[in-house]
């Protein structure tokens, strides 16, 4: 128990939410109270639960995408940027709200963050419905993308508390593509609605469906995190109360707790390749979302409603690649762990890694020339699909690794993971019309494919051959998982 107490402690920053870390692997949760140990039906209700909520907010970032001239005409908005930014504002906030989200997750408990987050965000998100300017609308979409962002980083947490290393592999890989599929469904349903009602019930429409998930949260959200759980045990409480101030030690936790995703994404290698690299991947996505409308309507003269089922090409390569990559993933962890004399290192989710960043490049060139070429509609679809596919292994890895190494500390590192990942997918699609528009699709897509080879291949080989050693000499990292 020292050397624990001791890997946690040795640093300059102090963090005393560590200690809670320590003291519920001292009280050690045993059968129904671990977690850990509860039966796997009892971890899917949970599971599911958490899912639910990280649906909603990503979805909502893009269900405006089909209908971007409709509301820039009805709020008079003229200049491409501010188009834009009625759906990139929407994830600025992703690049904070983790950051205290997450925390407060350590300090209260995953549930009553994720419920209160959710109850705010509700709120703005029905008042994007109602704005009048382009000011209210920007200042709506940003507070819905704010409370939205809750469950970005509090989901890998819960993912962590509740799964063994072996059995993470298919959580993850859920985890890691809803995400990423939400948005798909938003344009989908965004531009049906645009159609053939008004912009405006998109918003009304996914605030309703954000209502029901509420409702069910009371029933299928279950409080996973250790320390939380140990708090309601007498003894642990009685320990608290008997040696801090509670209003002191929530003030000094949260200010800890905040620190140490900042200390992550300043400090650690590890934190900082996978930022990289996913906020490079995360950013393109967001530039394809936002240039769909323009691409389909002005290059292929089609509608609203049709330029929202070209979103579904990207949707069907994150799903094949998800589902494909899911049912090899655990194996080759388990045979890497036995050829490893049953040690299991998170470098062995990194692989996968390597030709998933060739279907990326490969994908953004495919995308690029057949829509500058102005080849049949499918062809730039087929583009996107294999873009995705790439872009949701790598994703699914860097998410896997990040839960292995962090151990208890996940979410505050996937909060950091996110925070540059939403710079990008925030700032990505304010250029990215001025480039098309310049260089021409081609080009472009040549471009980011040169990009996602010079940053991603020696980015997976750097963890691959040094991640190891970059873990040993961490005060963060968990020990080797068994």
């Amino acid at each position: 128990m020292a050397s624990a107490s001791t890997h946690y402690t040795d640093q300059k920053l102090e963090i005393p939410n560590e200690g809670d870390a320590a003291l519920a692997e001292f009280c050690n949760l045993d059968g129904q109270e671990n977690p850990k140990q509860w039966p796997m039906l009892r971890k899917w209700k949970a599971m599911l639960g958490i899912s639910f909520f990280v649906l909603m907010s990503p979805l909502s970032s893009t269900i405006v995408g089909p209908s971007l001239p409709s509301i820039a005409r009805d709020l008079s908005i003229t200049r491409p940027a501010e188009q834009a930014l009625v759906l990139s504002v929407f994830v600025l906030p992703y690049a904070f709200g983790p950051l205290i989200a997450s925390p407060l997750s350590e300090i209260y408990g995953r549930v009553p963050v994720i419920q209160s987050w959710n109850l705010l965000y509700l709120v703005f998100n029905t008042a994007c419905g109602s704005a009048r300017s382009k000011s209210a609308m920007f200042s709506f979409r940003f507070l819905a993308g704010f409370f939205g962002s809750a469950t970005l980083g509090i989901g890998g947490g819960t993912l962590g508390d509740l799964f063994t290393a072996e059995e993470r592999g298919k959580a993850v890989a859920i985890y890691s593509v809803i995400p990423l599929l939400s948005p798909i469904f938003g344009p989908i349903f965004g531009g049906l609605i645009s159609q053939h009602i008004s912009w405006r019930w998109a918003f009304y429409i996914s605030s309703l469906l954000d209502a029901v998930i509420q409702i069910l949260g009371l029933y299928l959200l279950e409080e996973t995190y250790a320390p939380v759980l140990l708090r309601k045990a007498d003894a642990f409480t009685t320990l608290r109360s008997t040696t801090r101030d509670a209003l002191k030690e929530l003030l000094t936790q949260l200010k800890a707790n905040l620190g140490r995703a900042v200390l992550l994404l300043t400090t650690q290698p590890i934190v900082q390749v996978f930022a990289v690299y996913n906020a490079f991947l995360y950013g393109i996505i967001y530039v394809l979302y936002t240039t769909f409308p323009d691409l389909y309507t002005k290059i292929y003269y089609q509608t609203e409603g049709m330029v929202g089922l070209h979103y579904i090409a990207m949707g069907v390569g994150m799903v094949i690649a998800a589902e494909g990559f899911t049912l090899v993933n655990d194996r080759i962890f388990a045979l890497l762990k036995a050829r490893n004399n049953g040690v299991a290192l998170p470098e062995f989710r990194v692989p996968s890694m390597a030709p998933a960043t060739l279907l990326i490049a490969g994908g953004l060139f495919w995308y690029g020339w057949s829509a500058q070429y102005k080849l049949q509609w499918i062809m730039p679809d087929i583009g996107s699909g294999i873009f995705c596919a790439g872009a949701v292994i790598c994703g699914i890895s860097a998410n896997a690794y990040i839960i292995d190494t962090y151990g208890k500390f996940s979410a505050s590192a996937l909060a950091a993971v996110g925070t540059l990942r939403s710079l990008t997918a925030f700032g990505f699609p304010l250029f990215a019309p001025y480039v098309f528009d310049t260089i021409g699709y081609g080009w472009t897509g040549s471009l980011l494919g040169f990009c996602a080879l010079s940053i991603g291949l020696p980015g997976v080989a750097a963890i691959w051959v040094y991640g190891k050693a970059l873990r040993r000499r961490s005060t963060l990292a968990a020990p080797d998982i068994r």
